[in-house]
């Protein structure tokens, strides 16, 4: 994958666009989570959102990068 991304002849990081999918994706487990209950085991839900979502963006960008 290329390391920049030409939109309307503006280049921008390929993050930009790994940032955009991880936040769907999170979005997607984060439904799926609250459907099943799962946040009532944790202290602090909005911690664990704010994990999966570094999770999924690092996995992400470790794709791209390496």
């Amino acid at each position: 994958m290329p390391r920049e991304i030409a939109f309307h002849g503006v280049y921008m990081p390929t993050m930009t666009l790994m940032f955009l999918l991880a936040a769907g994706v999170t979005w997607a487990v984060d439904r799926f989570l609250s459907s099943l209950d799962v946040y009532r085991f944790f202290w602090h839900p909005a911690l664990l959102r704010l994990c999966l979502f570094v999770c999924i963006f690092g996995a992400m960008a470790l794709a791209v990068y390496r």
